[in-house]
């Protein structure tokens, strides 16, 4: 497929999703980037986003449960360019009933050229890095051209 390119924004549209028990750990990520974190708007599935706001007070506009769909609604609004950053603390321990719309998630990720971060190591490199506060060219689908390309054949 071809690629174009595309901006994320200063200002950063940052989803954060963490399997049950990684939710404490994510919360105290949070916590201790909450001045980062404030410059940004936060998006969260389920009982994470609930959590972050009480134990954070940040603003978080929360999505339904992940295993309910909520994993498919962060990567939608990824694919629709509403989602800039994903930090995703998952459990590789931990069996996953909802391990298809887990790697759809990440795959979707990957697709639409986003940062992502699984752990404390490298969300702590995300949300440090001066790239962070800046507006970022990066390499994106070109699906203009794809539909362009498909409807050609019909």
């Amino acid at each position: 497929m071809k690629s174009r390119t595309g901006a994320l924004p200063s200002r950063k549209q940052i989803a954060l999703i963490a399997h049950d028990n990684k939710k404490q750990e994510l919360s105290d990520w949070v916590c201790t980037h909450k001045k980062e974190l404030e410059q940004h708007d936060l998006f969260a599935t389920g009982t994470t986003g609930y959590k972050l706001a009480a134990e954070t007070g940040l603003k978080v506009e929360k999505y339904i449960s992940g295993p309910l769909g909520g994993d498919q609604q962060i990567g939608a609004r990824i694919s629709t360019g509403e989602i800039d950053v994903l930090i995703f603390f998952w459990d590789p321990f931990e069996p996953m009933p909802h391990d298809p719309d887990v790697k759809a998630l990440l795959r979707i990720a990957a697709v639409w050229n986003i940062p992502v971060a699984c752990n404390p190591a490298s969300a702590d490199f995300v949300i440090t890095s001066p790239l962070i506060k800046q507006s970022y060219k990066r390499q994106i689908p070109d699906y203009e051209a794809y539909i362009a390309e498909r409807t050609k054949k019909l």
